[in-house]
């Protein structure tokens, strides 16, 4: 709480990291330190990650500055209707991706997860994990360059 200044967020890096240490017990050392230590790092860790965006995989929001609101409302219909055509391909994409290379590229790109944390979370190698995102995003490059909305 004193390092992140908010209840709620204190809560959920005390919970990531114990459940880091839940899966991690096996690499606690007693020569290198007691266990109280090694919780009480894992927990500061975990909150530092916290601090610098790593470990919330949040975003704080943000109010537009009202310039920035009316510029958008009057925008261009055409400009609406590519962009609605883009996002419509990019799900029609993601959907005919296997479940396992989809997964990698949703945490990765909308939930903020390193590679690196993809792999603790899905419990399954690095390499794994880098190789299924490869194989995604080449058929998705893929699948958008067959309708146009890629350039080679």
């Amino acid at each position: 709480m004193r390092v992140l200044g908010d209840p709620a967020r204190a809560e959920d890096a005390v919970q990531d990291a114990f459940m880091n240490v839940w899966r991690r017990a096996s690499s606690f050392d007693p020569e290198r330190g007691s266990l109280r230590a090694w919780l009480l790092t894992s927990v500061r860790n975990r909150c530092i990650d916290y601090l610098r965006g790593r470990g919330s995989h949040e975003r704080q929001e943000q109010e537009l500055l009202p310039e920035v609101v009316s510029s958008q409302s009057a925008s261009d219909p055409w400009r609406e209707v590519a962009l609605s055509l883009e996002r419509t391909a990019v799900r029609d994409a993601m959907a005919s991706l296997p479940s396992e290379q989809r997964q990698v590229v949703e945490m990765a790109y909308f939930g903020g997860y390193s590679q690196a944390e993809i792999a603790d979370l899905t419990r399954v190698a690095l390499g794994t994990v880098k190789g299924r995102m490869w194989l995604a995003l080449e058929k998705m490059s893929s699948y958008l360059r067959g309708r146009g909305l890629v350039d080679v």
